[in-house]
């Protein structure tokens, strides 16, 4: 494992600066897109998510992961057409399908805006809760567009250079020595989900503003797609194992939620009590 200062990353994304950020994804784990994305997108996308915000009355989550001083807003791509531009923007997709291959998916959407005060957060990587010995080929590749510049003082995502090759996920709440992804607004940091990292401390009185768009790998689903094969008023009379087996729940409390809450509850009455995993820490 390495630290120090992220070095320039390529601003082009033509065939042979694809190739140049894959390769750095694969040695140091991540790389920065610097100014990639349109000024009027990040214009369109910071104004929304205020927008959102003050809509659904959006707060702080009580536990030390998602952040005691940080707004993350869920499952952007159902709220407003503007975010379909994300998942597939021509600078950042090559080079996840690159990490991963043309079959990768969209795993999550979400915005994480780190408000003034705010603590680091924990070091953990995006595919600790998969249960593959480490290391082990790319499951995950993640994102993060920076809507506001992102800076050592603000929070910017601290990294642990090269420790996606490590054989094991970091232990929760321990210290790691770290680096700070500074980039300016309208840039894209793009990692290996088995790279240690976390949001940074916010040490100013502005927002740091980033939205996640996050991938995995094709083969990370059912052979067959269970949830849009039966039609839900069939899957909603199944015995609540049936309903698990189908896809009706979560995963090691993260897989598969839908706004931090089970998809059994698209059947019929809410859940019992099933906490994300962010709840239990």
């Amino acid at each position: 494992m390495t630290t120090g200062t992220p070095t320039a990353s390529p601003k082009s994304t033509g065939t042979d600066d694809v190739s140049a950020h894959v390769e750095r994804i694969r040695e140091q784990g991540y790389t920065i897109l610097p100014g990639v994305i349109e000024p009027d997108l990040v214009d369109a996308l910071h104004d929304d998510l205020l927008r959102l915000e003050a809509l659904y009355d959006v707060q702080p989550a009580p536990n030390s992961f998602e952040g005691h001083a940080t707004v993350r807003i869920y499952n952007l791509l159902a709220l407003d057409r503007l975010y379909e531009r994300v998942p597939v923007h021509p600078a950042v997709l090559p080079i996840v399908e690159g990490v991963l291959d043309r079959g990768c998916l969209v795993s999550s959407l979400s915005s994480i805006s780190i408000l003034p005060g705010e603590r680091a957060q924990p070091i953990h990587a995006d595919d600790q809760l998969i249960p593959l010995p480490k290391p082990h080929v790319p499951t995950v590749c993640n994102t993060m567009w920076a809507l506001t510049d992102f800076t050592e003082a603000n929070g910017a995502t601290r990294l642990v250079a090269g420790s996606h090759r490590a054989d094991s996920s970091p232990d929760y709440g321990a210290h790691y020595d770290s680096i700070a992804a500074e980039m300016t607004r309208g840039s894209v940091l793009v990692w290996n989900g088995s790279l240690w990292h976390g949001g940074g401390a916010n040490t100013t009185d502005g927002r740091r503003v980033g939205i996640a768009m996050n991938y995995c790998a094709g083969w990370i689903r059912q052979q067959e797609n269970q949830q849009l094969g039966i039609p839900r008023d069939i899957a909603a009379r199944f015995d609540d194992r049936l309903r698990e087996l189908v896809g009706y729940s979560v995963y090691n409390g993260l897989i598969g939620h839908i706004n931090k809450h089970s998809p059994v509850e698209m059947l019929d009455a809410p859940s019992a009590d099933s906490p994300m995993v962010w709840d239990k820490i």
